[in-house]
C-alpha cells in the first residue's frame, strides 16, 4: 500500500522509521566510504599499485550487484524490516573481519569486501520498499532526498574520522570501530521499526474478517511483481540509465577523492579531510534543499514529471561542467570549491531520480530500485577500477574526470527523452 493513503495519527511513527533508515544509510556508507581513506596507508604497508587498488576499491560492487533486485523482492515477500536489519548486521560482520582479511592475503581481502558488499546490496531496495508504504506523495521528495543526503554525511563522517583514527590507533581500527556502529544500530531498528503504518498492521490482527481479507489480499498484491510490465516501460529504463550515469560519477568520487588530493595534489593523510569534506558538506546541505524545493514545486502545482526533469538537469549539467573544469586544475583551493559545486549540484538528483521509483509505482519502488541499482553499480566495479587504470597510465585524473562528465551528459539526454513522474504501475 502506499504511504498515499495514511492519516496524521500515524506521523510519528512514520517519521521514526524514515529516521532509522536515514542512520541505516549513513552506516552503510562510512563502512563503504572508510576503505577509501584506509586504503592509503594500507597501500604503503602492502605494497598495493593503482591498479591493485583499483581492485581493492572496486571489489566491493560485485558483491553489491549481485542482491540489488533479490534485495526488493525480498522485502515485499518478508518485509522490508527484516531484509534491511540483517542486511546491516551482514555488512558490519564483514566490515570487522576487513583487518583480518587484508593481513591474511590480498584475494582473501578481495572476497571480504564482496561478501561486504552482499550485504549492503538489499539496503537500498529495502529502504525503498518501506517508503513506498510508510511515506504519502506531499512528503515524498523530501524522504526520499534525506534518506539520500545520509550519503554525503556519511563520506563526510567516514573521510573526517578515518584520517585521525588510522593516525591515532592504526588503520585496522578503523574497521572496528565502523563495525560496531551496525550492531548498535540493529537494537533500535528491531524495536521501533515496522514493514507498514499502524492502521495497515491492524487489520491482520482485528476481529473483522473484512479487514484480515484486505490485508491478505494486500500482502498478495505485493508479492505478485509484474516483471514485465516493470521491464518494459521506457521510464523504468530512464531511471535505470539515469542512475548508471550518476552512479559513475558519485563512485569515482566515493572511491578516489581522498588519493587524488593525496597523490595528484600532495595533501598528507592528516589534512586531506579538509580537502575532502567541504564538497561533502555541500552535498548533504543541498541535498535536503533540493528535497524542499522539489515537494514546494509540486504542491505548488508544477507536474512530478516536470519536477523530476528539472532537478536532473540540475543535477546531471552542473556535475559535469564543473568536473570538465577540474581535469586542468593543480591547485588544491580551486579544487575543493569545483568539487564542492559537482557535488552540491549532483544531489539535486535525489529529489529527480532518486525519488522517481516512488512516483510510477509505489508499491513496487523498492524493486524497481534494485534493478536502477544493478545498473548503477557498474560504475563501481568498471568506473573505479578504469580510474585506476587511467591514473596509472597518464599520471593524471583529467581523462577519469572527463569520462565522468561524457557519462552524465549522456545520462541526461536519455532521462529527459524517457522519464516521467506520472504513476505508471500499482
Amino acid at each position: 500500500m502506499s504511504g498515499d493513503t495514511q492519516d496524521s495519527s500515524s506521523w510519528q511513527r512514520r517519521h521514526t522509521v524514515v529516521l532509522l533508515c536515514f542512520l541505516a544509510t549513513f552506516i552503510c556508507y562510512i563502512d563503504r566510504v572508510n576503505i577509501s581513506v584506509a586504503i592509503i596507508p594500507m597501500a604503503e604497508q602492502f605494497g598495493w599499485s593503482d591498479t591493485q587498488r583499483g581492485l581493492v576499491l572496486s571489489s566491493f560492487f560485485v558483491g553489491y550487484l549481485v542482491t540489488q533486485v533479490l534485495g526488493g523482492w525480498l522485502a515485499g515477500k518478508i518485509g522490508g524490516k527484516s531484509v534491511l536489519g540483517f542486511g546491516v548486521l551482514w555488512w558490519s560482520l564483514f566490515t570487522l573481519l576487513t583487518p583480518m582479511s587484508a593481513l591474511a592475503s590480498f584475494p582473501i581481502l578481495i572476497a571480504t569486501r564482496i561478501l561486504m558488499g552482499v550485504g549492503e546490496g538489499v539496503a537500498f531496495p529495502a529502504t525503498y520498499n518501506l517508503l513506498g508504504r510508510w511515506v504519502p506523495l506531499r512528503e515524498r521528495s523530501r524522504a526520499a532526498a534525506f534518506n539520500l543526503s545520509a550519503i554525503p554525511l556519511g563520506t563526510l563522517f567516514a573521510v573526517t574520522a578515518t584520517p585521525f583514527i588510522a593516525v591515532a590507533f592504526g588503520w585496522p581500527a578503523v574497521f572496528y570501530v565502523f563495525g560496531a556502529v551496525g550492531f548498535l544500530w540493529f537494537a533500535f531498528w528491531w524495536y521501533y521499526a515496522a514493514d507498514r503504518p499502524p492502521h495497515v498492521a491492524s487489520a491482520a490482527t482485528s476481529g473483522g474478517s473484512a479487514e484480515q481479507a484486505a490485508e491478505r489480499a494486500e500482502r498478495e498484491r505485493d508479492r505478485q511483481i509484474p516483471w514485465r510490465g516493470i521491464l518494459s516501460k521506457g521510464p523504468v529504463w530512464a531511471i535505470v540509465i539515469g542512475h548508471f550515469a550518476n552512479n559513475w560519477g558519485l563512485y569515482v568520487l566515493l572511491s578516489w577523492l581522498p588519493s587524488y588530493f593525496a597523490s595528484q595534489l600532495g595533501v598528507n593523510l592528516r589534512s586531506v579531510w579538509l580537502f575532502v569534506a567541504p564538497p561533502w558538506i555541500a552535498s548533504f546541505l543541498m541535498s535536503n534543499v533540493a528535497g524542499w524545493i522539489a515537494d514546494r514545486m509540486i504542491i505548488s502545482g508544477k507536474s512530478v514529471t516536470f519536477t523530476r526533469k528539472f532537478m536532473q538537469s540540475i543535477g546531471f549539467l552542473g556535475p559535469a561542467t564543473a568536473l570538465g573544469a577540474l581535469a586542468t586544475t593543480t591547485d588544491a583551493v580551486t579544487a575543493v570549491v569545483l568539487l564542492s559545486a559537482a557535488l552540491g549540484l549532483a544531489s539535486f538528483t535525489f529529489a529527480g531520480l532518486g525519488c522517481n521509483h516512488l512516483d510510477i509505482s509505489p508499491r513496487h519502488a523498492g524493486v524497481i530500485f534494485g534493478i536502477s541499482n544493478t545498473a548503477a553499480t557498474i560504475p563501481g566495479i568498471i568506473g573505479v577500477a578504469l580510474t585506476g587504470f587511467l591514473v596509472d597510465r597518464t599520471g593524471t585524473y583529467a581523462a577519469a574526470f572527463y569520462l565522468t562528465a561524457a557519462v552524465l551528459l549522456s545520462g541526461w539526454v536519455l532521462y529527459m527523452l524517457l522519464g516521467t513522474g506520472k504513476q505508471i504501475l500499482d
